[in-house]
């Protein structure tokens, strides 16, 4: 399933807990936390939306190891005599170069968010907040596996849901773990109608799936947005039926 169409998922899944979920208040900030959530999951695909927004330092990357290939250069020219340790110098500032070259799209991407993994990792050491360490590791981690893994499993359902929970008792935002988890199984029920499908309790080898939709084909979008407007009614019917108009 599209990342776009996941997002919808996830905001009209944000929108059903704050609508039917006793003692969670509406909150706009909650539904786009599970529309975040939502696209979670696919962090483990260097091309997902939000592998984009959050890798935004990639073209930043490719300018880092250039630049560290020339200060090695500099370096070795400058204040290192010929000999080995100068021409080890000088083929380290290659590798670096050659890297920097070779790093584009997903490759530039996943390491893009292994850095801002890794810095979400060091704030959350920082502020004492485990939540937020938890969650720059996700971020860190997801990248380097396997498409439709690791990431669209119950366990993994359960660490987002947990570290929402966690953030939840920090930041005394009632609601974070229910927005938290709900948008993130939304995705995994979503990929499920997919003739992929989901191995949900992988290691277990289970795939589970009601093949319906076939990603990215002109049938495929279609009941896409036709799930995404008739989940849409389905959540806005049952809140105003609670509601009681």
């Amino acid at each position: 399933m599209r990342g776009s169409a996941h997002l919808a998922i996830g905001l009209i899944t944000g929108v059903a807990v704050a609508s039917l979920v006793k003692g969670i208040p509406f909150s706009p900030a909650g539904i786009a936390l599970a529309g975040f959530s939502a696209l979670a999951p696919d962090l483990d695909h260097p091309e997902s939306k939000l592998s984009h927004r959050l890798g935004f330092t990639y073209g930043y990357v490719r300018w880092a190891f250039g630049l560290a290939a020339l200060g090695l250069a500099a370096y070795a020219y400058w204040q290192l005599r010929p000999g080995p340790d100068q021409r080890l110098t000088y083929t380290a500032a290659l590798a670096f170069g050659l890297l920097g070259v070779a790093l584009q799209g997903g490759s530039a991407r996943r390491l893009a968010l292994l850095f801002t993994g890794l810095a979400t990792v060091l704030a959350g050491l920082y502020a004492q907040y485990l939540w937020l360490s938890l969650l720059g590791t996700f971020i860190a981690v997801a990248p380097f596996t396997a498409h439709r893994t690791w990431t669209h499993t119950l366990w993994a359902t359960a660490l987002w849901t947990y570290i929402g929970y966690l953030a939840d008792h920090a930041l005394g935002w009632r609601g974070i773990a229910q927005y938290a988890g709900a948008g993130y199984a939304s995705h995994l029920l979503a990929d499920t109608l997919t003739k992929s499908g989901v191995q949900w309790l992988r290691p277990v080898g289970i795939c589970f799936k009601i093949p319906l939709l076939s990603t990215g084909s002109k049938t495929g979008n279609i009941l896409e947005a036709a799930i995404c407007l008739g989940y849409g009614l389905l959540v806005l019917g049952l809140a105003i039926g609670r509601i009681g108009f």
